[in-house]
């Protein structure tokens, strides 16, 4: 009998990419293993990339984590990468922790990942320990991203912010223009490209294009948040065309 899995997903209000890019990669999924998903959302509000606004939006992911597990989700993922790296060293464990209580305390214990905390162990997955980052976030955001992986033991050898302030338009950036972006950045000394530090940038229709270019595994903040949450479900992290990850090599 086919199985299926209900994926929760906590999001800012203003994303439009997470509903998007984790439901396209376990579709994929689909055509080569039985497993079959639903994808339910509870959102936060943000509109503005801007250290306030994270924080205000991060204190409403309780909420959130409550609503999901109302739904008796599977899993639950929080879809907000520079929102846990905004708050300290370390935090994705602490909101991981404590969403999950909350959905244990609603007798529907299900394990809960962090789009920033699923980055950073995908990097140790790979074996990556150098590497280069593309932001869509203004440079004091970016800095804080970069200074946060660093502190997860990553040489970050090059960085590139794109300075986008409204989380609108970082979901209108133009995929095709991460190769360019890419070409001119230092990759030859990198073990691994994050394509988009940002589960809010579109970027799965580039990685192919930029793993052929630079000869290195690409990983974004999606492509590792459905890893991590295929790992969470015991399933094999397989999806066609979603870069090295997710290629079955893991």
């Amino acid at each position: 009998m086919q199985k299926t899995f209900r994926i929760g997903q906590i999001v800012p209000s203003s994303n439009t990419t997470m509903e998007t890019e984790i439901p396209a990669m376990l579709t994929l999924r689909q055509q080569v293993r039985p497993e079959r998903f639903t994808f339910h959302s509870s959102r936060m509000r943000m509109k503005k990339v801007v250290k306030e606004e994270l924080a205000a939006m991060d204190a409403e992911s309780d909420r959130c984590a409550l609503e999901l597990s109302d739904a008796r989700v599977d899993v639950l993922g929080y879809a907000c990468l520079v929102a846990i790296m905004a708050m300290g060293h370390g935090y994705h464990r602490v909101s991981e922790k404590r969403l999950q209580a909350h959905t244990a305390a609603n007798g529907a214990d299900a394990p809960v990942i962090t789009s920033a905390g699923a980055l950073i162990d995908a990097l140790k997955v790979i074996g990556a320990k150098r590497i280069a980052v593309v932001a869509p976030y203004m440079k004091p955001l970016t800095e804080l991203v970069v200074d946060y992986i660093r502190n997860e033991g990553y040489e970050v050898v090059d960085w590139r912010a794109l300075e986008i302030p409204d989380n609108l338009e970082v979901g209108r950036h133009d995929p095709a223009k991460l190769p360019g972006i890419v070409a001119q950045m230092n990759t030859k000394d990198v073990d691994a490209i994050v394509l988009s530090a940002c589960v809010q940038m579109p970027s799965l229709p580039a990685v192919a294009k930029v793993e052929a270019m630079t000869g290195k595994p690409v990983i974004t903040a999606a492509i590792a948040t459905t890893y991590a949450l295929l790992k969470q479900l015991d399933l094999e992290p397989i999806v066609p065309g979603a870069g090295a990850l997710l290629s079955g090599a893991y």
